[in-house]
């Protein structure tokens, strides 16, 4: 009872001296556990040192008798899933361009308004670019002439064909690669590149 006691005023007297006496000796075991779960030094390094601020910050709410070892674990592990959930959005971000979702869903992005000239010049499509569309499936074929020629939102399109936006998705992207591969040489005449030998 005694050692209780004298516990409860060290941590009312001097709570940043109490925090370390009590967290401190926790802290090889906090990065052999960040180790395991990072797998990199630094990361390591850098979890255990952030959950050690954190558990200082908290310092206060901790309940003496309670299970020290356990509240820093939790406090670890919580640091590591807010880490790992903030870096996925920062990757995610980092990938994609502002408008991406717009154009996907919608067929362009709501900042840019359709110009009339490029619109008429796409709708001359020379003979190579007619046989490289017959050389679709008509599935294909239709999914392609909506979207790129005509300018059509995807949500559109797959309620028009009665189909999933994934599924028109899914159709574009493949026939986009079919083409793709259809008109390489003819881009490739045209301007003048050749393949390297």
């Amino acid at each position: 009872m005694r050692a209780e006691g004298s516990s409860k005023t060290v941590m009312k007297a001097d709570p940043h001296a109490a925090f370390t006496l009590a967290c401190m000796p926790h802290q090889a075991e906090l990065y052999g556990v960040a180790m395991r779960i990072c797998r990199d030094p630094d990361m390591a390094k850098d979890l255990v040192q952030e959950t050690l601020m954190r558990a200082m910050c908290a310092w206060a709410s901790f309940e003496p008798g309670s299970n020290l070892r356990a509240w820093l674990f939790r406090i670890l592990t919580n640091s590591f899933i807010n880490g790992y959930r903030k870096r996925r959005r920062h990757q995610k971000f980092a990938i994609e361009r502002p408008g991406d979702a717009l154009i996907a869903l919608y067929g362009r992005d709501q900042d840019r308004t359709d110009d009339v000239e490029e619109a008429l010049v796409e709708d001359a499509l020379s003979d190579e670019v007619h046989d490289a569309l017959g050389h679709l499936g008509a599935d294909y074929r239709d999914v392609v002439e909506r979207a790129d020629l005509k300018g059509e939102k995807y949500k559109d399109i797959a309620d028009a064909l009665h189909v999933p936006i994934g599924t028109v998705m899914s159709r574009l992207f493949r026939a986009r690669r079919v083409l793709e591969t259809e008109l390489s040489g003819f881009a490739a005449r045209d301007y003048g590149i050749k393949r390297a030998a």
